[in-house]
């Protein structure tokens, strides 16, 4: 791993462990690199691009599922915890693999998902099988169904993905599933699950994965007393701790219990919590005694504004101060529109509370992309504006693959190829996450434009060979030598878990510094802003050093300590 220019400590004044200002870059297997040419990235494939991972001078890998699936849900669904899915490669595969990231210095965190398994998985089918009060069923939620002849389903619950919450199997009892029909909720009070995932959690660990990212972290733990509430009676429970599925403080007696098995390990085993939870509660995620560090989504859902960015900044830097932990700070992921293109479309329309009435982008993908017309060059300079932003923050940087190419979301995906079962499950009304999980391009040319030797299991548009890793590796100006030139400049400017705002004299510009003199402004409005004799290190606008006497708009800029 890179190392700083000097010893780096947390907010306590101890020297901190690699995982709490980590640079992080997400990697969506099937999408990343095929080595076999059947159309879908593999493990081998990521094994193939080490170097170009080294180069870019990142922290850590974060990988989304690889493990046996029927891709009801992009690998969400899994069919077995300890093995890898063989279209994707074997466990010698991925033994190579986390080799080849470690002798570059790179960690390697890996997905779990605890909260659901594949209805292809081996307990699921044995509680079919089973039957009715069968001590298979119990490690799922099985209930009998409501009406004179129980075919009524236990709730009126809609699930994630839309559609009911509730399928019922042939001898007429119903299971519960928060997302897909194909993805039955676990029942965690059970004691073979919580083993069973312990055992998970150790395997992976044993074989070298230095973390884990826990998929819904905050829906395992629920209480289904009857009688159940209505869909609308739910949704109108407090989110304190008590709701039936969602945020549950006894959540947190299983976390505990995974500490101690990541605590048992020298060095210990991290994780990250995908917690949707209000902002009160993500220290109960955070904490040393549960998972470590939750996600904290706040610029994800924010406008390129300056305001709303340093009002998140303040306030989730303030929560992790409460949780003893470090921040964690990203843009784009598998689940959302890649943020190029989000900056590039008006702003998003906010209820009372502030918060976005829908996902931002997700309007413009239901007209396949046409409607609003995308402002792709705007969109591209604020979202590497951002991007230098969030790097120069004290905590973890979380990047999802493809965004260093400053590539956009895809979106006129034709309905035949979609594979997301939100589109489907709501007959389209939701266009889906397909659009950010489109295969990487990796030259200008080819079949799937370097991805693997034939096509890529989503349809790469032809303007793709704008965003080819190889022309924009050739490109010095390119967002490519941008991320670059910053993770390296990152390493050696990165110091402790702070910093201080200062006063810019407009409100459409942020300046803060960290602790060793490392100073950042941000022009989020259209004007230049003066600077001072101090020379940049490196600018959005434009990453080959230059003199400059102004920060143009829309563009961040370093300035290193003198």
């Amino acid at each position: 791993m890179s190392t700083p220019t000097e010893t780096v400590f947390d907010r306590t004044g101890e020297a901190a462990p690699w995982w709490r200002q980590a640079a992080v870059y997400q990697i969506y297997p099937r999408s990343f690199a095929d080595s076999n040419g059947d159309g879908l990235g593999d493990i081998p494939g990521i094994t193939s691009r080490a170097d170009y991972l080294a180069e870019l001078g990142i922290d850590a890998v974060w990988l989304s599922p690889f493990y046996p699936s029927a891709l009801a849900d992009g690998g969400y669904d899994v069919a077995d915890y300890r093995n890898v899915d063989p279209r994707l490669g074997t466990l010698d595969d991925f033994d190579a693999m986390v080799t080849a990231l470690h002798a570059r210095g790179i960690h390697v965190v890996v997905d779990i998902v605890p909260n659901h398994t594949s209805d292809q998985h081996a307990w699921f089918r044995e509680a079919l099988a089973a039957g009715r009060g069968s001590a298979a069923r119990e490690r799922y939620i099985f209930r009998e169904g409501t009406g004179e002849n129980g075919d009524q389903p236990p709730a009126d619950w809609v699930s994630v993905f839309g559609g009911p919450s509730w399928e019922r199997v042939a001898d007429g009892q119903w299971y519960f599933h928060h997302f897909a029909t194909e993805q039955p909720d676990l029942n965690w009070r059970h004691p073979e699950v919580r083993a069973d995932f312990v055992k998970t959690l150790r395997f992976w660990s044993d074989r070298g994965v230095d973390g884990f990212r826990i998929d819904v972290a905050h829906m395992l733990t629920k209480d289904l007393t009857d009688p159940l509430p209505s869909q609308a009676e739910l949704d109108a429970l407090p989110q304190d701790g008590n709701h039936p599925i969602i945020d549950r403080d006894d959540v947190h007696e299983v976390y505990a219990e995974w500490r101690a098995v990541f605590n048992s390990y020298d060095p210990p085993r991290t994780a990250v919590a995908e917690a949707w939870v209000h902002p009160s509660r993500v220290p109960l995620y955070a904490s040393p005694k549960s998972l470590g560090q939750a996600f904290n989504f706040d610029l994800l859902e924010a406008d390129f504004d300056a305001e709303e960015f340093r009002r998140i900044v303040t306030d989730n830097l303030a929560i992790s101060a409460t949780s003893g932990s470090s921040t964690t700070w990203v843009f784009s992921n598998h689940d959302v529109v890649r943020h190029a293109t989000r900056y590039g479309l008006p702003r998003t329309e906010r209820g009372a509370d502030g918060r976005p009435l829908h996902k931002h982008g997700s309007q413009w993908l239901l007209s396949g992309g046409t409607d609003p017309v995308v402002d792709t060059a705007g969109g591209l300079r604020r979202a590497r504006a951002a991007s230098l932003f969030l790097l120069a923050l004290p905590g973890s940087a979380y990047m999802y693959q493809g965004e260093e190419l400053g590539l956009p979301e895809v979106a006129d995906i034709p309905a035949a190829e979609r594979q997301d079962p939100t589109f489907f499950r709501t007959q389209g009304a939701e266009i889906g996450r397909d659009g950010c999980r489109v295969p990487l391009p990796w030259t200008e040319s080819g079949p799937s434009f370097g991805f693997g030797e034939a096509g890529a299991h989503l349809p790469q548009p032809a303007w793709f060979a704008e965003y080819a890793v190889a022309r924009e590796a050739a490109d010095p100006h390119s967002t490519l030598s941008l991320y670059r030139r910053a993770l390296a400049l990152r390493h050696e400017l990165q110091t402790d878990e702070a910093l201080e705002w200062l006063e810019t004299g407009r409100d459409d510009v942020l300046e803060f510094v960290r602790p060793n003199g490392w100073r950042v402004i941000t022009n989020f409005g259209t004007e230049p802003y003066p600077l001072g004799p101090d020379a940049v290190a490196l600018s959005s606008s434009d990453p080959v050093e230059q003199a400059l006497t102004e920060v143009p708009g829309e563009t961040t800029v370093w300035i290193a300590a003198r």
